[in-house]
C-alpha cells in the first residue's frame, strides 16, 4: 500500500472524528486530519534534524526538526507518535514519547490538521528510513536556531517549533 492509500480519520475543528479518507484524497481535498510531531534529542541533548526526501507527498526536500507524520484511522496520537518516531529514526525499543500539547495548524490556503506535539530522548543508534530522510544530524539548539534563517523548513514544523519554545518558556 502506498502512503497515498493509507486511511486517515477526518476530524472537525474540535478534533472529533467525522469520517475517513485515503491520505492522498485527504491532502488533495484539504480534509482536516491528525498528525504527531516528535522532538527527538540524543543523550547529549542535541536535536535530531533532517531533510525530507524529494519523493515525500508534503513538503518534499525541506528541513525539519521533528519526526512524525499522520495518525492512521483508529490510531491514538500516542501510538502514532511512538510508531512514527521508531519508523523515521529506524530504531526499535524507543521510550514512549511524552505528550506536551496539541494545536490546530492552518496552512493559510484552506488546509489544516490537528498536531499533537511530543518529545523523546533517543539513546539508540539511529538508522533513518532512506525513503523518508535524505540527510540527518543531531544539532545543538544554537545550531538549529542559526539554521532557521539559512535553510528552508517545513512550515508546520516551524509553527510547532515556535509553540514548543513558548511552551518550554512557561515551564
Amino acid at each position: 500500500m502506498s502512503a497515498a492509500d493509507e486511511i486517515l480519520d477526518i476530524v472537525d475543528e474540535n478534533d472529533r472524528v467525522i469520517g475517513q479518507s485515503p491520505r492522498g484524497e485527504a491532502y488533495a481535498r484539504g480534509l482536516r486530519h491528525r498528525c504527531a510531531f516528535i522532538h527527538v534529542r540524543d543523550a547529549e541533548g542535541r536535536v535530531f534534524v533532517h531533510r525530507r526526501t524529494p519523493t515525500k507527498l508534503v513538503f518534499p526536500s525541506l528541513y525539519d526538526m521533528w519526526v512524525g507524520g499522520v495518525v492512521g484511522a483508529g490510531e491514538s496520537y500516542d501510538d502514532a507518535a511512538l510508531r512514527e518516531a521508531e519508523e523515521e529514526l529506524g530504531v526499535s525499543g524507543l521510550p514512549r514519547p511524552t505528550y506536551l500539547f496539541k494545536f490546530l495548524y492552518d496552512n493559510g490556503v484552506g488546509q489544516s490538521w490537528w498536531s499533537a506535539v511530543y518529545e523523546v530522548r533517543c539513546d539508540l543508534p539511529v538508522n533513518p528510513q532512506a525513503e523518508e530522510v535524505a540527510w540527518y544530524d543531531f544539532l545543538t539548539e544554537d545550531e538549529v536556531e542559526h539554521r532557521l534563517t539559512e535553510w528552508e523548513w517545513v512550515p508546520d514544523g516551524l509553527a510547532a517549533y515556535e509553540r514548543f519554545k513558548a511552551y518550554r518558556s512557561l515551564g
